[in-house]
């Protein structure tokens, strides 16, 4: 391990975690004098795979000068507004869990205690309908932001970005920002009690460094088996242990949101591109066999998929869970390497941009960067944590009936956190703020009032209302939504003038 300022980083991996990596580092650090390698080992990505962003990707692609028309155009992508969570077997309503704002303040208070106290009165009004994203994304439109649309709100928006070209847009930029590229099948690790020495490729090359990134995935190559760091398993939380993925033919027009199917052993995932529509089935294998599972896939998705068979599919499985810290010695791991997180949500690529974030912020600048190595295990620990919680909220407080699945799903033991949100939230609707949090109070709360989670009382300081203003105000804010979603372009629309890719 180098005696010298960290000046050269290493980064071996594949996929999105190498190539954002590289593309983020040498942008960022180019310029200050430190250079980057990227040992990339096979992907392990097939055609159909998806990728399923938050909306704070935006912001790290316009770091790395992506632009968003051009972006979509490659990849065959679309805009996804949020993800309309459905009980395939009807038996509790569905609820659209979307970015952004739910509501505009009323009197100087946030909206949502008096949505609260409406309700308890008699409103027969969904939280949703008061959010411009949601609505948007139910009317198959887009919602560009403006003037007004920002005094009422915040708007967000995520994507759906087909895998393969995505990744191979990011290796692109990574190469033209300057970036030394190895290939290699297989590497191994020189390493002491200081850290990594220097990673050997399998034709015989030898590379040295003073940081390497662990962007290998699951297998964690270099800070798992190398160095020897163990995980925190996340199991009793998360019962999905196995995927399947597939693709049958787009939709006619392309929705601007995914969709979650509950279905008894686990959950199917929609997620539409411009050039299909991406299929991924999620279950337990304790509870359900894979060819049961294709079959299911079928039923529950209501699409084209009924004569393909598991050999059709990509089959993959996982072990949610977090490595004992992210930083050891002088290696990095970003994303799986790191942190395992269930694929609900979709917030593998957050995770990665999380990591990479804290890097740049923390990069050392001596030869002894033991202060920011435990700043950075203790900001990706609770940051990786806060995002465990709500995802765990799901799961743990489903009502998609009593099959094995979704019964040891709500009766798993939760973290102390999440117990203590939910007691919060349930009281008087507050949701308690935590450090490092992902998602703001406005997803909380709508996902705890879809999943019928609903608060026993609301802050007193909107008593001073009266109900006639409370009223008005919702008449405003409604018919401002409709307003706004309506005078806006279609999805459709928008890929066809902007982002239209050759493959749809």
């Amino acid at each position: 391990m180098s005696d010298t300022r960290p000046n050269h980083v290493v980064i071996v991996g594949r996929d999105a975690a190498l190539w954002l990596s590289a593309s983020v580092i040498q942008r960022a650090l180019g310029p200050a004098g430190i250079s980057v390698e990227a040992v990339e080992l096979p992907t392990r990505l097939q055609p159909g795979d998806i990728i399923v962003t938050q909306p704070a990707i935006e912001a790290l692609h316009n770091q790395l000068r992506l632009d968003e028309a051009a972006l979509l155009r490659t990849t065959g992508g679309s805009f996804s507004f949020g993800q309309n969570f459905v009980d395939s077997s009807g038996a509790t309503p569905s609820f659209m869990h979307a970015s952004g704002a739910y509501g505009a303040p009323i009197d100087g208070n946030a909206f949502f205690p008096y949505w609260v106290k409406a309700r308890s009165f008699g409103l027969d009004v969904a939280l949703e309908d008061f959010c411009l994203t949601a609505a948007a994304a139910k009317q198959g439109r887009m919602m560009l932001p403006d003037e007004t649309t920002e005094i009422f709100g915040r708007t967000d928006y995520g994507y759906h970005l087909p895998a393969l070209p995505y990744i191979a847009t990011l290796k692109t930029l990574a190469a033209r920002l300057g970036v030394v590229i190895h290939h290699t099948a297989t590497v191994a690790a020189e390493h002491d009690q200081g850290g990594i020495r220097a990673i050997s490729l399998d034709d015989g090359h030898r590379i040295e460094g003073a940081l390497f990134v662990d962007a290998t995935g699951p297998e964690a190559l270099l800070i798992g088996e190398a160095l020897g760091v163990g995980r925190d398993e996340w199991r009793p939380q998360f019962g999905i242990d196995r995927r399947l993925s597939t693709q049958a033919p787009r939709f006619l027009s392309v929705p601007a949101y995914g969709e979650i199917r509950a279905w008894r052993d686990g959950w199917l995932g929609l997620y539409p591109s411009q050039a299909a529509t991406h299929v991924v089935q999620h279950y337990s294998s304790a509870c359900c066999n894979d060819g049961d599972a294709m079959r299911a896939m079928a039923t529950v998705s209501g699409l084209s998929v009924s004569g393909l068979s598991v050999s059709d599919a990509t089959l993959r499985t996982f072990d949610p869970g977090r490595r004992h810290v992210a930083w050891q010695g002088n290696c990095v791991a970003i994303g799986e390497a790191a942190c395992t997180l269930d694929p609900i949500h979709g917030v593998d690529l957050h995770a990665i941009q999380l990591g990479l974030v804290h890097l740049l912020q923390l990069f050392p600048v001596t030869a002894d960067f033991s202060a920011e190595r435990a700043e950075y295990n203790r900001l990706m620990h609770s940051s990786l944590e806060r995002i465990r919680d709500f995802q765990s909220a799901w799961y743990a407080l489903n009502r998609y009936g009593n099959s094995p699945f979704w019964t040891q799903a709500r009766e798993a033991a939760r973290p102390d956190a999440l117990a203590h949100k939910i007691a919060t939230f349930q009281a008087r609707g507050d949701i308690a703020p935590m450090e490092d949090e992902s998602f703001s109070f406005d997803s909380w709360q709508a996902l705890f009032v879809g999943l019928g989670l609903m608060p026993e009382s609301w802050s007193p300081a909107i008593d001073r209302t009266s109900p006639e203003r409370m009223k008005q105000e919702f008449r405003r804010i409604l018919a401002f939504v409709k307003e706004q979603v309506l005078k806006q372009p279609t999805h459709e629309l928008y890929l066809d003038n902007f982002c239209r890719s050759e493959a749809a």
